[in-house]
This record gives structure tokens, sequence and C-alpha cells, in this order.
């Protein structure tokens, strides 16, 4: 039977939790009719310890692990909570108050051309302040789930088109709205986040 190493096409259902003080918190889940999919160790952005936790398992073998915040999306990071000047979200001489509020998932680009996206946390008569931090900055982590199938994988599917890419996760342009991203099943506002570091889901699955 295949185990999950690199160059194995991996189907995997699952859930994570924020680890609070009051209990866990479902956030995300993957059912086992429609599960994440992904090639191990072809896809650029998966978390490390993730990728530990999973190598080595079998179909039908189920997992239950957390991760601290240095192993899952990090610690919240203050610089990159920027306050831009409003006249970058003009669009045709007037504000873009349809997708720029507080709340808003916002996509952008940096300097070098990296597509990045933050939630607006303020709009002022001049300003927009808007936080980068991944969604789950800080934040403990928890997920328990099934492997669902591991095979390998066919050259296409190691190399897919740049236009596309797999798995859910919030990261660089995260957020899934409607609650449905891949067959997941989003249970926080803008927080479709799975086990990647950089990779997009929702908005056009970048």
């Amino acid at each position: 039977m295949e185990t999950i190493s690199n160059g194995k096409m991996v189907e995997i259902a699952y859930k994570i939790f924020l680890v609070e003080k009051d209990g866990d918190t479902l956030i995300y889940e993957f059912k086992a009719d429609k599960p994440d999919h992904f090639v191990f160790g072809h896809e650029l952005g998966m978390l490390e310890a993730f990728m530990d936790k999973l190598e080595g398992l079998k179909a039908g073998d189920e997992f239950d692990f957390i991760l601290p915040p240095a192993e899952a999306f990090g610690e919240r990071n203050p610089d990159l909570m920027q306050t831009l000047d409003k006249s970058l979200f003009v669009i045709d001489g007037e504000f873009d108050s349809d997708r720029v509020y507080e709340g808003a998932f916002v996509p952008m680009m940096t300097a070098d051309g990296m597509r990045i996206e933050g939630i607006v946390k303020e709009v002022t008569d001049n300003n927009v302040t808007i936080d980068f931090n991944h969604q789950l900055a800080g934040e403990t982590v928890k997920y328990t789930g099934k492997v669902i199938n591991v095979r390998e994988a066919t050259e296409e599917e190691k190399n897919p088109p740049r236009h596309q890419c797999g798995g859910c996760g919030g990261g660089d342009c995260g957020g899934c709205e409607g609650g449905d991203c891949e067959g997941g099943d989003c249970k926080k506002e803008g927080g479709c986040e799975g086990h990647h570091d950089g990779e997009c889901c929702g908005k056009g699955k970048a």
C-alpha cells in the first residue's frame, strides 16, 4: 500500500480548529466526499510541520495533532499592519467603498510583484489601515482527519500550469468567500485556512 512521500498524490479529509482557553473552535473542514488533494513535496507554500506529520501515513490512517504558532502560521508581526493613502483605492475618481470597507479582504501587489491580501481594519477620511498578517498568525491550531487516498502522481499533476494552485489556505492571498473552496467548508468568515502558507482559494483560486 502506498504511503505519503515525495511525488505522491494525496487526498485527505480534515478539520482545523483554533485551540483556545475555552475549548477548540472549528474554523475549516474538508469533507471526505470532496477531500483536499495535493502532490506531496511539489506544492509551494505547504507548512513544513504539517508535511512532517503526514509523511509515512497511508490510506485509512487517521491523524490528530496540534501546531503552535511557530510551526503553523507564525506570530503576528506589527509591521504588517499598514496605513495606506485612501487615494490608492480610487476608481474612476471615486473611492471603491464597495470593495474596501472594514472587515473586507483586499488584494494588493508588493513592489516586487507579489500578490498579497490583507483585511481592512479601519477606513478614515484620508487613510485605509490594512492588516497583512496571515489570518491565523499567532494562533495555535489543531488538525484532525483521515487519509483518503495515496497514489503516484502523474507528471502533469507534478507540474501544473503556473496560473493554478491547489489546496486551500490563506497566506498571501487567502480568504474563502461563500463558505466553499475545492470541497472545503469554511466556518469562519473570510477564513478559509488549510495547511498552506502562501496559497489562496476562494477568490479565483489564484
